[in-house]
């Protein structure tokens, strides 16, 4: 049986989404964070860099979310969840599958992390942190996650989903920087494509059954 080694308020739950979308057994073994927020060091013991999403599968080690969902629609994905192999649509799939955690991803956890530098700093510091946190993000990060966005919405505009007509495994996949992102960087945009197909994504019954086996990390209700 498959082994996700799910650390909590993380990325891997695309991961038992997609387990639950493919029709997959799997095991979850969770893992707390430390008052840092960070991992455990018990997760180094499944993989060196002590990362999650982490799967275990007829004893192989998969690493990265993207290397994980990739390797498990290969395995038991068969024809499902992804666009016929020489489409338009397939070259799309697999960009989005690689753009939501290198393009998307580095810019929402940098600007989390000059959102947080402030009360990180002594409390004499903090003006001054406050000052160059508001200035990193209205001048280099929002800028940039704006057009982001619109490129997220010119994609849905298309087909509804990130990858042509079709669910995929693209919506799994961007379901996390997307499902972020609009709560920090869509103010006062009409974002009413995106919303839609997070309605979409949220109504459909793995997402739901993931939610329940890994938690809800976004802090919406599931009911």
């Amino acid at each position: 049986m498959i082994i996700v080694h799910y650390l909590e308020k993380s990325r891997a739950h695309r991961v038992l989404w997609l387990l639950e979308e493919l029709g997959v057994d799997y095991d979850v073994r969770t893992y707390r964070r430390t008052k840092e927020f960070r991992a455990p060091e018990s997760l180094k013991a499944i993989h060196p860099l002590g990362k999650s999403p982490v799967v275990e599968d007829d004893g192989r080690v998969v690493a990265e979310s993207g290397a994980i969902m990739e390797y498990l629609v290969d395995r038991y994905g068969g024809d499902t969840l992804r666009p016929p192999p020489g489409m338009d649509e397939r070259l799309r799939y697999t960009y989005w599958m690689h753009y939501a955690e290198g393009s998307a991803m580095p810019l929402l956890v940098m600007k989390l992390v000059f959102a947080g530098l402030p009360a990180r700093m002594p409390f004499f510091l903090r003006p001054t942190a406050r000052m160059i946190s508001k200035g990193v993000s209205e001048r280099l990060i929002d800028p940039q996650l704006a057009d982001h966005v619109a490129l997220w919405k010119a994609e849905l505009a298309r087909g509804g989903w990130f990858a042509g007509d079709a669910f995929s495994a693209a919506d799994i996949i961007m379901s996390y920087p997307v499902e972020a992102g609009v709560t920090r960087i869509a103010q006062g945009q009409d974002i009413a494509v995106i919303r839609k197909w997070m309605e979409a994504i949220r109504a459909r019954p793995a997402y739901r059954r993931a939610v329940e086996r890994g938690g809800n990390i976004y802090g919406y209700s599931s009911t």
